[in-house]
């Protein structure tokens, strides 16, 4: 990332998180380098130019744990500023597993993938996924950290 005084790098950037779900089990990732190393987080990653949401979260899932996904939900908007100097808008999604077994696709990113129960996560989890299990219990859309 670019010097944080310049100031086309103050600009947040746009982040795209996939809770993948399958059998009532959650998509888990160890993250490697980057913010949020050695936290738990599902797939995701950046918004490419004139993409949409649904299909940067095919795309991100699909590069980073190698499955497939349908089913493609609004879950929540989050103002993330919990890396500094990073800050990102995140939009958070869901989405059902259609097929594949999940492996590290990008072995500079993620130590492994595995399904985890809900009421058995692994931690620390990113500071993003907190919030998608409060907006799918609450109906809360919006989160401005």
């Amino acid at each position: 990332m670019e010097a944080a005084s310049d100031p086309a790098a103050r600009r947040p950037r746009v982040g795209v998180g996939v809770m993948v779900t399958r059998d009532g089990k959650v998509l888990l990732g160890k993250r490697l380098g980057s913010h949020g190393a050695e936290e738990y987080a599902w797939p995701g990653g950046h918004l490419e130019w004139m993409e949409s949401f649904e299909e940067c979260a095919r795309r991100e899932v699909r590069e980073e744990a190698g499955i497939e996904i349908a089913n493609v939900q609004f879950v929540r908007i989050m103002n993330l500023t919990a890396y500094p100097p990073k800050h990102y808008v995140d939009i958070g999604l869901r989405a059902d597993w259609v097929s594949g077994e999940p492996r590290v696709m990008e072995p500079g990113k993620c130590a492994g993938w595995d399904w985890y129960d809900f009421d058995h996560l692994p931690e620390p989890l990113l500071a993003t996924e907190p919030s998608y299990f409060e907006a799918i219990r609450t109906g809360r859309v919006y989160f401005d950290s």
